[in-house]
């Protein structure tokens, strides 16, 4: 369970929480942890649910080591200073959906949550509820290989069409991105296109400290000149790139005022943060919530936490950032995260654990004064691996 409340018992960087609705949220979190603890699995969950509320393809994986058959998720969050509870389960096997509940969560001014039921469609103890009778009367009979709003007609149950508006708008707004493997079509549509976000990419990209004069889109004209010099051959041969190809290649930076295509010549690091900057750029102006896993993959320290700075920032009132990352510099709450910001995940042969750093107390040596790093580093928080490589020299070696 990753939560975003934030525990306003704790005054320092206030900033970083939002108001909405007599909830206090976290503008951003960081999971940290071990290789293969299953940070990546978190991410994929937000994915997984994503893309069942767009009605897309259903990509959630089996528990393969429990081997139980039943995959349960849920989310909480809000939408038009309402906030909503949605959760569902699923069997892998079967491919059915066993349970869903839609609730309206309400919080009273003493701070009493109480849970309104919008549909409720519990299959396994044959439960079925809402208000609406002529929703409640459908939920007995629709199939279970599907979630009710893609199953019952929005123009049958006014709840229904609400569910749906409210659920595939919510779903719209989260962008999951993998910095492994982070696709660069956004950042070309909005230079291509030249989009009303063209001018805030290009800064972004150059503010980052790239050392580059500029970024852009060339022409065609531009693109065969290019070609020319970089290949040596007639510039008609650019036209038998795929245009896919084409668009990426178009894509330059300008350095001492010379234009070379970024995907040949820009560094790795450079080319993430081309790509990112059009996903942090539209999360910030429409009110996002991008998730990225591996956030530090091939940048610099400095870099990814002015990105995590720019979410917890006073003027960011809407949008939120979730990702993972090993960057343990981001783990400073002295000017940088709360302690509810920061998440660690740790695998034992069990099972894997998430919990947050305000889950340790004044009594476990950890207060809003501490080195968070250098408690981290020797293992307060557990989520931190112990590599044993030596014992691979000694048996290359023979111990000599």
């Amino acid at each position: 369970k990753l939560s975003l409340l934030a525990d306003m018992r704790g005054k320092r960087l206030i900033n970083n929480v939002n108001e909405k609705n007599k909830f206090n949220i976290l503008k951003s979190v960081g999971i940290f942890g071990t290789n293969n603890s299953g940070k990546t699995s978190l991410i994929k969950s937000i994915k997984a649910i994503k893309n069942i509320l767009l009605n897309n393809p259903n990509d959630i994986m089996p528990n393969i080591i429990s081997r139980n058959p039943i995959v349960e998720l849920g989310i909480r969050f809000s939408h038009d200073n309402n906030i909503y509870d949605y959760s569902f389960k699923y069997n892998i096997i079967k491919k059915e959906y066993v349970y869903e509940n839609f609730s309206e969560i309400i919080k009273t001014d003493n701070s009493y949550v109480k849970e309104k039921i919008i549909l409720l469609r519990d299959i396994e103890n044959n439960l079925y509820e809402s208000d609406d009778e002529m929703l409640k009367n459908y939920l007995h009979i629709i199939s279970k290989d599907n979630i009710s709003i893609y199953q019952i007609d929005p123009k049958i149950s006014s709840s229904i069409y609400m569910a749906k508006n409210i659920l595939t708008s919510f779903a719209n707004k989260i962008e999951v991105v993998d910095m492994n493997n982070i696709p660069i079509k956004k950042t070309i549509d909005i230079m291509k296109n030249n989009s009303a976000s063209k001018k805030e990419v290009v800064d972004f990209i150059k503010n980052a400290d790239l050392n580059l004069d500029d970024f852009k889109y060339i022409n065609d004209d531009e693109l065969d000149i290019l070609v020319e010099i970089i290949d040596g051959k007639p510039a008609e041969n650019a036209l038998n790139i795929d245009e896919s190809i084409i668009d990426t290649l178009k894509l330059v930076s300008v350095y001492n005022g010379v234009s070379i295509p970024s995907i040949i010549f820009d560094s790795t690091g450079t080319k993430k943060i081309a790509s990112l900057a059009s996903y942090i750029i539209e999360a910030l102006k429409e009110g996002k919530i991008l998730v990225i896993d591996e956030l530090d993959s091939s940048l610099h320290f400095s870099l990814t936490r002015s990105i995590v700075a720019l979410f917890n920032n006073i003027l960011n009132k809407n949008s939120q950032l979730i990702f993972t990352a090993h960057d343990i510099s981001l783990m400073d709450c002295n000017k940088l995260m709360r302690k509810e910001q920061l998440w660690f995940m740790h695998k034992d042969k069990e099972c894997s654990y998430l919990y947050s750093l305000s889950e340790f107390k004044a009594k476990d040596g950890v207060r809003d004064t501490s080195d968070i790093i250098e408690k981290y580093k020797k293992g307060l928080f557990g989520a931190v691996p112990e590599p044993s490589l030596i014992n691979s020299l000694i048996e290359i070696t023979g111990g000599m």
